[in-house]
């Protein structure tokens, strides 16, 4: 014998809220649509189903039974609803970013962590690159969003940029640095350390190299490449070396004092952070809240950046 499943649902809802006007309230049907779904059961099973004369509602031990199967049911659809909508207002699913490593360890990492404090069950899977990297990730759609420093797209590139941050590069070094006690370091005097590189691939070494040559310098005394933000920082908090990194990195390294920005004024390229994503893409609920949450992160800090700019780089 076929038992619907629909049957077992409205058997449970009555079974559950006591009465058939409510158990048809519960599931938003009507009072009539539910007493000849209960009536079609008893008779395809040939058994009652509630003890007669019994207000509210009482059902017999097959009713009950059969009740909580359909309450299995109701539990799941109604967790399958709950899914749908959740998904459908960005609270849950996955959320694939990729991003320059820099940025991606000094600042996005913490804001993801803020994100997921609001939306606990968004899972985010991050991944590094540089623009070309990123670019073939989203075509491939291997990612929904990167978040990368870039200067102007080609046209009919296929995808959109939203700046978050216009870029400024700056020259780090330890707190306690010798041209520090320099009164006014000039370009010059950088030449006589030597430079931590930035990682292969990364835009900042040929903003290195343009900047160094704009001093001058025949050839660059690279020490140290290739590392992490993690590990150029405990490099350089150990050495005289200098390197190059965008200020808002060395902005969010403030509190750490222990590398910070010499007040040296550099050639840098016009490049903006952004995001960037498909323009062909399907909406992902989840993603467009983590584009969102990032746009407010960055709206927040652009003036605190700005303020560390003026006070700590230009020595205001």
């Amino acid at each position: 014998m076929k038992i619907g499943e629909r049957h077992l649902v409205q058997l449970a809802a009555v079974v559950k809220t006591g009465g058939v006007t409510e158990g048809a309230a519960l599931l938003g049907l009507s009072q009539p649509a539910v007493s000849r779904t209960l009536a079609m059961l008893e008779a395809r099973i040939g058994e009652p189903l509630f003890v007669k004369g019994r207000r509210p509602l009482q059902p017999t031990s097959l009713g009950r039974a059969l009740a909580d199967h359909g309450q299995t049911m109701l539990s799941a659809s109604r967790k399958a609803s709950d899914v749908v909508e959740s998904f459908r207002a960005g609270r849950s699913g996955v959320v694939r970013v990729g991003g320059t490593p820099f940025f991606m360890d000094a600042l996005i990492a913490g804001m993801i962590a803020e994100f997921q404090n609001l939306h606990p069950d968004v899972r985010i899977d991050q991944s590094y690159g540089y623009f070309p990297d990123l670019r073939a990730a989203l075509n491939a759609d291997q990612i929904d969003l990167a978040i990368c420093p870039i200067d102007i797209l080609d046209e009919g590139s296929g995808l959109e940029f939203q700046q978050i941050l216009p870029g400024r590069n700056v020259v780090a070094c330890r707190v306690t640095h010798p041209l520090l006690l320099k009164r006014r370091p000039q370009p010059a005097h950088l030449l006589d350390f030597p430079w931590v590189a930035p990682p292969p691939g990364s835009p900042l070494l040929t903003d290195l190299r343009s900047m160094l040559l704009s001093f001058g310098a025949t050839e660059v005394k690279i020490r140290y490449s290739g590392g992490s933000l993690m590990s150029v920082v405990q490099y350089m908090k150990a050495a005289d070396a200098l390197t190059i990194m965008p200020h808002s990195v060395v902005f969010a390294l403030r509190n750490e004092k222990s590398i910070t920005a010499l007040p040296v004024p550099i050639p840098h390229s016009e490049r903006a952070l952004g995001l960037l994503k498909r323009s062909d893409a399907p909406r992902t609920p989840a993603a467009d809240n983590f584009a969102r949450h990032i746009r407010t992160g960055f709206d927040n800090l652009k003036h605190l950046i700005k303020r560390h700019e003026q006070s700590v780089v230009w020595g205001s």
